[in-house]
């Protein structure tokens, strides 16, 4: 069946229909990552978002439940230059195909993904269609340019979850810490690489107060994941800031620790400013420097945002990481209080591993916090 990618720039790919057949719009964006379909697919922060792979062979090892990050996909819709027909792995697994059709996820094979990441990567990430249904370039365009934009959208309200519930593990070590995780569209693996460091994770809504977090007396505070513009976040910005100005004068301060939407929150709740990329970052094989030690890391990045670097000068906050392919700013911490952040992911899924120190850093917080 014929299918259609056309962008608000007026470019137009006519490919295959894959997966589930119709219509989606969302804002395209490419990610560099060769495996991780299905953890790209059920992550939350692609929340409206249409995804096209550059690697050009996707699918061939299937998809299992095992590898999904959150209860569904989020992806608008799925790009590649060919989706495997054949599923290979030790795992009874289901094809891609197969995958995408149960759940509802439009996608488009046949397409020049070469050409369509180049022209991305000259105008910007922008808002498109996929479709199977009507395929007339000039109608689809259209609908791009009408559809809604990323800047300014709090799509965390779409993602986070409604109410609070604590985190099923199979690890076995006694929980030690007590971590409350506030949702903004948190991926499985950020839940489970705390409790395989012997945290006791209870997720709690977005809109969560600071009184309600204070209420359940945590060890620490989780920012997690999440899509859409941060700025927009309002009501996370304000608890987190709340979160700044009770650690200023407690005796026993909470620590916080934020991942790539969380890193940002906290960045714009210590005085800092966003900004949009002009084509993101969103991969499994990033190069990052931690400023502290001169290491070089290779992480996996998902985002469209980042926190304004020259806005934090003079600020109680100093700059931990940096891209080392644009030098874009990729952590920070405050100077005197246990609150850090980067924008990357260290719970990978997919990706390396590189930077799993991390959660070890926040558990180290942890345990000083309490002994002070």
């Amino acid at each position: 069946m014929k299918a259609v990618l056309a962008l608000e720039t007026g470019r137009v790919f006519e490919g295959q229909a894959f997966g589930a057949p119709g219509e989606t719009t969302g804002e395209v964006v490419f990610c560099t990552a060769l495996s991780g379909y299905q953890e790209i697919m059920t992550d939350p922060s692609y929340q409206r978002q249409i995804v096209v792979m550059t690697y050009p062979h996707i699918g061939n090892y299937g998809t299992v439940a095992d590898f999904d990050e959150s209860k569904k996909p989020h992806v608008a819709g799925y790009v590649a230059r060919e989706f495997s027909p054949l599923a290979s792995h030790w795992k009874p697994v289901a094809t891609i195909d197969a995958y995408m059709k149960k759940t509802g996820v439009v996608g488009i094979e046949g397409i020049d993904t070469r050409a369509l990441v180049r022209h991305l990567r000259d105008v910007g990430v922008c808002r498109g269609v996929i479709s199977s249904e009507n395929v007339k370039p000039k109608v689809l365009v259209e609908k791009a340019k009408k559809s809604p934009s990323m800047a300014g959208a709090d799509l965390v309200k779409e993602v986070t979850c409604e109410t609070p519930y604590a985190w099923k593990t199979t690890d076995k070590a006694a929980p030690a810490r007590r971590v409350a995780l506030m949702d903004f569209g948190v991926k499985y693996n950020i839940m489970n690489s705390l409790a395989a460091h012997g945290c006791d994770v209870t997720v709690f809504p977005a809109k969560t107060s600071f009184a309600e977090l204070l209420a359940f007396k945590p060890d620490g505070i989780m920012l997690s994941n999440g899509p859409g513009d941060p700025a927009a976040v309002t009501y996370a910005i304000e608890t987190v800031r709340r979160v700044a100005a009770h650690n200023g004068g407690a005796s026993k301060p909470i620590p916080l620790f934020g991942i790539c939407l969380g890193h940002q929150i906290l960045g714009l709740a210590l005085g800092g400013k966003t900004y949009k990329l002009k084509f993101g970052h969103r991969g499994a094989n990033h190069p990052v420097k931690d400023l502290t030690t001169g290491k070089v890391e290779v992480t996996t990045q998902n985002h469209g945002f980042a926190v304004d670097i020259e806005s934090l000068a003079g600020k109680a906050v100093e700059p931990t990481h940096v891209n080392l392919n644009d030098n874009t700013l990729e952590g920070l911490r405050h100077k005197h209080l246990p609150m850090f952040s980067v924008q990357y992911h260290p719970e990978a899924c997919p990706g390396p591993h590189d930077a799993r120190y991390l959660f070890a850093r926040f558990v180290d917080l942890m345990k000083g916090a309490s002994a002070s």
